[in-house]
């Protein structure tokens, strides 16, 4: 690729002219060996991921949202008691039935009768106030009016009878009067006299009576659990007797088997969940607090009441509503966790979510809310809740889970939680509500929560595989779709993308999804400036063309694609000269440049490397080759830039422009500028930065097979640096310095200056210590040498002093046993190049040499 074809082959019995590229290729190559065989020629680059800095602060939308403040919800609000609606969280009723006949009489205070529950005295004088915590104080001075946990706050005639029809009556409240025992109305389960004095008894204390009632409840509980498990099926356990067989064993009817499970849910919550509640009423310290809700959780959850069908559920949510207004987030942490279990609905789910928002929202909240189960109860109403009805609930409730993504414990759990799976769920159910629902907007509100916790996810490898398997690719590039005005799901799409991109099983996926490149241009004219979106597509696009042939003409293909990529580079390009331009007048000419690229310089720096990438497709890369305008702007770049200024930009270009200047095709713009490009190339070539003199070299090298690059190089003299290069011991470099000299000799007139400058001895040591590892490179060598030797008269002459060592060198490296020494593990690959691309120059070269040779020296052969 970089020889213009070589010379004819001539020695002293003037054998008949032939080149040497017909003899190593025995038929015409196909496009892919082009390209194949041009080794360093043709180069896909690389670059690093765009930063994203973490948000300082935990909040729904970050600093850099594009909502508008009064179009969003807020990340900061006030929740107190006050902000939950007692009226939704009554129980489920299933069926509407009559008021009962009996209406039990509801004591109105101490003093008028005992209530059936016992409850603690609010606090007889202002001296027991100042004895709780001022949060305590303040919600004392509410409960006291009247305890929340009385038969007055909760009248069977309004709440239990009516609200609770789909059960038979409870078990009625145990009344006293005047000491004496009040029969029960209807008969219950068998149980000790020592029960019913117990139950009785007005005159023992109400520790001695709670203490009492627990024990003997218990051999009651224990004695029905005796009975339970005998019935149970091998394998079941259950923490509460619900086996409606042995009821019906004990009573032979349904009905009396329902009114038995309601005698068991009333004694249970008069002997495990009342204290409790009493314990909350009274407690002042916030340990002792979160511990009496922890105790009350594991009560509701052994008593199978969690859930919306507990009878006594209004009583106990309105208990755990008033300790919201205590501040203190290990508690609400407690709270929130119990009131989502119980499955709140309409208001109460909003300020349930809300309460947890406010305490994820708080990194210092990250440890405790592991040790913790808030977790599974969001995403359980993330699987749920319905989005029309509750979408601004699960706003709250994503932006909590979107917090603990910020947290790797929390992350990690979610993974393994099977969080992916629900995330994906919940973004397939917005992406079926059409842009003219009322909704539309506020769901968009939703997604924001919901990509940005993708986000965080994707850097597990597990949660890649994930969304590999769930087709996360396709349903992401739905919402783009439809969300195209939406720079913040965007750009968060657009960042999992960036991440997932520098995956090559994502990024083969995402190639085959043809809509993406659409839905990428769409992006890059709609927000053009937006620079973070932006360079994060540009991304994305470098590496989808940087290993699928198939992305690059899919991509070239879209309809205004290169009109595209020109639009942004004079966009950045702009802007980059005129924060050039700005620097120096602010005195920049004598400090350092910045040691990172502008944001300008990175957009640049990316899209080079699409243009690039590109360029690899035979056609494609003829198309860019061809197309002006984008070569005038890589051209400016080294123009104005210097690879101290930035190096990866600098080099990128120069990247760019030999990748386009191998297609020779007759409308090539790098063929129309290939001396002002030279020119540019001129400071590149003389700079301290070793990556870009190789690079400007490489470009030499398709450049120089024109005369007139040839000519420009003698005139400035830059043969003698290419030659010095072949003294680096690196052979990319050696490979792109000879592919300069290969073309040099071409040209007889220029021959001469290999020997003056030391290059036949340099050219020698090259094939000496990279020929048996590199058979490429040491072909290129034969060829130089062969173009050199063309018009020999004397192998002494011609390669003085290095002939001796030249013919050993070749006879050995032309024994196959000893080149492909099986020791060295070559594969097929390196034994081909040996015999087509090394061996058929190397047979002549060495024979012209030995015709010219006076006296042949006994050659020793020795391994490499």
């Amino acid at each position: 690729l970089l020889c213009r074809g070589m010379q004819p082959s001539r020695n002293k019995n003037t054998e008949k002219a032939e080149p040497f590229y017909r003899l190593s290729v025995p038929k015409q190559k196909t496009s892919s060996e082009i390209i194949n065989e041009a080794r360093n020629v043709l180069r896909t680059l690389r670059t690093r991921r765009p930063f994203t800095p973490t948000e300082v602060q935990r909040k729904l939308f970050g600093s850099g949202s594009s909502r508008a403040l009064q179009n969003r919800a807020s990340s900061v609000f006030s929740l107190h008691a006050s902000s939950f609606d007692l009226a939704e969280s009554r129980p489920v009723s299933g069926v509407r039935l009559s008021p009962l006949d009996h209406k039990p009489i509801l004591v109105a205070s101490a003093e008028d009768g005992d209530s059936s529950i016992s409850l603690p005295k609010p606090p007889a004088s202002a001296a027991e106030f100042r004895k709780v915590s001022s949060a305590r104080a303040c919600l004392f001075r509410r409960t006291s009016q009247g305890s929340f946990l009385s038969a007055k706050m909760v009248p069977p005639d309004q709440n239990e009878e009516r609200l609770d029809s789909e059960e038979p009556a409870m078990m009625n409240n145990l009344c006293r009067s005047n000491g004496n025992c009040v029969a029960e109305q209807r008969s219950c389960p068998p149980c000790s006299d020592e029960s019913r004095q117990l139950l009785c008894n007005e005159h023992i204390s109400r520790s001695e009576r709670e203490d009492m009632l627990e024990e003997t409840a218990g051999k009651f509980l224990f004695q029905l659990r005796g009975e339970s498990d005998q019935m149970e099926k091998p394998g079941r356990s259950s923490s509460w007797p619900r086996s409606t067989d042995w009821k019906r064993r004990i009573t032979g009817l349904e009905d009396e088997t329902r009114m038995d499970e309601s005698e068991e849910e009333e004694i249970f919550w008069h002997i495990r969940i009342l204290p409790i509640l009493h314990e909350l009423e009274k407690e002042d310290n916030i340990e002792n607090l979160c511990l009496a809700c922890t105790k009350l959780f594991q009560a509701l959850k052994e008593g199978n009441m969690l859930g919306k069908r507990f009878k006594r559920r209004t009583v106990l949510l309105k208990t755990l509503y008033k300790l919201v207004d205590i501040d203190s987030d290990p508690l609400c942490l407690k709270l929130a966790k119990i009131i989502l279990t119980m499955k709140v609905d309409g208001k109460n789910l909003l300020s349930v979510c809300k309460l947890a928002f406010k305490i994820c929202r708080n990194e210092q909240n990250d440890y405790i809310i592991q040790n913790d189960g808030l977790l599974d109860c969001l995403l359980e109403v993330l699987k749920t809740e319905d989005l029309h009805k509750n979408n601004e609930a699960l706003l709250y409730c994503m932006g909590a889970i979107k917090c603990m993504s910020g947290n790797a414990v929390l992350l990690n759990e979610m993974v393994n939680k099977g969080a992916i799976e629900m995330l994906l769920q919940l973004m397939k159910q917005i992406n079926n509500i059409k842009e003219n629902d009322t909704c539309f907007i506020s769901l968009g509100h939703l997604l924001v929560q919901l990509t940005a916790t993708l986000r965080n996810l994707v850097d597990l490898s597990l949660a890649r595989h994930q969304l590999m398997c769930n087709g996360a690719v396709s349903e992401l590039c739905v919402v783009l779709e439809q969300r195209l005005n939406d720079k913040d799901v965007c750009s968060y799409i657009v960042r999992i993308f960036s991440k997932l991109s520098s995956n090559n099983d994502f990024c083969a996926a995402l190639a085959d999804c043809s809509r993406c490149y659409n839905l990428f241009l769409a992006l890059l004219n709609k927000h053009q400036k937006q620079q973070d979106l932006v360079i994060r597509i540009i991304f994305i696009l470098g590496n989808l063309t940087e290993k699928n042939n198939q992305a690059r003409e899919q991509f070239f293909k879209e309809k205004g694609s290169v009109n595209t990529l020109i639009s942004l580079f004079q966009t950045y390009h702009e802007l980059d000269l005129n924060a050039q331009k700005w620097y120096h007048e602010r005195g920049g000419e004598g400090k350092n440049h910045p040691k990172h690229p502008s944001e300008a310089e990175d957009v640049l720096i990316k899209l080079i490397r699409v243009l690039a990438n590109l360029s690899i497709h035979p056609s494609v890369g003829a198309a860019l080759a061809a197309a002006h305008r984008v070569v005038e702007l890589l051209v400016t770049v080294l123009e104005y830039k210097s690879v101290d200024d930035c190096e990866e930009l600098v080099i990128n270009a120069a990247t760019t422009i030999n990748n386009l200047s191998y297609y020779k095709v007759k409308s090539s713009a790098v063929q129309d500028k290939k001396l002002h490009i030279a020119e540019v190339l001129l400071k590149l070539l003389m700079s301290n930065n070793m990556d870009g003199v190789v690079e400007a070299v490489r470009v030499f090298g398709n450049l120089s097979q024109c005369h007139e690059i040839c000519d420009f190089i003698i005139q400035k003299k830059i043969y003698k640096f290419v030659i010095a290069l072949l003294d680096a011991k690196n052979q990319d470099v050696c490979f792109s310095a000879c592919g300069v000299l290969l073309n040099l000799t071409v040209d007889k007139n220029k021959r001469a200056l290999l020997m003056q400058e030391g290059g036949i001895g340099k050219l020698v040591d090259c094939l000496q210590d990279f020929g048996p590892s590199d058979w490429q490179l040491a072909s290129l060598i034969c060829k130089t040498l062969w173009n050199y030797s063309e018009n020999i008269t004397s192998a002494a002459s011609c390669f003085g002093e290095d002939t001796d060592t030249l013919l050993e060198l070749l006879t050995s490296l032309l024994d196959e046993e000893l080149a492909l020494d099986s020791s060295l593990d070559r594969d097929d690959c390196h034994k081909l190049y040996w015999e087509r691309e090394f061996k058929p120059v190397a047979e002549k070269l060495l024979d012209r040499i030995q015709s010219y040779h006076s006296f042949l020296p006994t050659v020793t052969i020795t391994p490499f």
